[in-house]
């Protein structure tokens, strides 16, 4: 003869006041000796089971994922090149207004464009095998154009400044470019001198490597602000003596909305893929990851 014999767990041991229970077969002989089964269920396991189960995302494929990003970015670089032909009458490289259109235009492309997809180099599936040093001269390549096309875009605004004799420096946007930009050459320059480098010793570039990653994502926050704020500003400029000023949102005022909008969530997409971990090389210790790209010319 088998008996059942239970227990109800108490409130506080049960997942959201829940009793929750298991049932325990037992012999009368065990009944007898006051051996009671506890019909309860392992809570601890359950709990984690429950919340895995809850917290577990779908798995979202990186071909579609990084296709949907590409055309984010060329969204966002189409609607800079769109606004300032439309509406801020085109582009030269003579000092004048239309100097400064480039301004926006090239750093949307290198600041923002550019320099999330080479962020994105080591989360591609393809580079998660093999050599790693194609990666590590794509990932070179896209910083360095990028810093070439961020020169550019410096040198149309402080050149259309200087001969318009507008002050430099002065507002706000200014001040968080110029911050993003100085960490992206300074980040460009130490993963420069760390990884490809032969001097750099094993354990510094173990220990800069988180380092490099923080503010590679710190860099791309700080030129989300400074392309938002570039927006509203010239939107500001430009509106503010306007017969619909930006109040009341007209044409311009909602298309340079949309682009901010863009922009925000092609970075917002970057800084999730390089934090979901499915998406991140593993660590392979192997002389290719732990040793720099010119190691041979030792």
């Amino acid at each position: 003869m088998v008996c059942v014999s239970f227990n109800l767990l108490p409130p506080a041991s049960c997942i959201q006041g829940l009793a929750l229970c298991r049932f325990k077969l037992v012999t009368p002989a065990q009944l007898s000796r006051g051996y009671y089964g506890a019909l309860c269920l392992d809570t601890t396991n359950l709990s984690q089971d429950v919340l895995h189960s809850s917290s577990v995302m779908p798995d979202i494929p990186f071909l579609p994922f990084s296709i949907l990003l590409g055309v984010l970015g060329i969204l966002c670089v189409g609607f800079t090149v769109y606004w300032s032909h439309h509406w801020l009458d085109g582009f030269a490289w003579d000092g004048s207004a239309q100097m400064f259109n480039w301004h926006p235009v090239l750093m949307v492309t290198g600041m923002l464009v550019l320099y999330g997809a080479a962020a994105l180099v080591y989360r591609v599936p393809l580079s998660w095998q093999g050599s790693k040093l194609p990666w590590k001269l794509v990932h070179a390549s896209l910083t360095l154009t990028a810093s070439i096309i961020v020169v550019l875009g410096l040198v149309a605004v402080f050149e259309y400044h200087n001969v318009q004799g507008i002050p430099n420096m002065y507002s706000l946007h200014s001040w968080v470019g110029l911050l993003a930009v100085l960490l992206f050459f300074c980040q460009w320059l130490m993963g420069f001198s760390s990884f490809l480098l032969p001097w750099a010793p094993i354990w510094f570039r173990a220990l800069y490597k988180p380092i490099h990653v923080f503010f590679g994502s710190a860099i791309l926050s700080l030129v989300v602000a400074a392309c938002i704020s570039g927006i509203i500003e010239k939107l500001f400029f430009r509106l503010s003596k306007s017969a619909t000023p930006y109040s009341m949102l007209p044409t311009e005022a909602v298309f340079g909305n949309v682009l901010g909008m863009l922009i925000l969530v092609f970075a917002l997409l970057v800084l999730w893929a390089l934090a979901r971990p499915a998406w991140k090389r593993p660590d392979v210790n192997s002389e290719d990851t732990q040793e720099p790209l010119l190691h041979g010319a030792r």
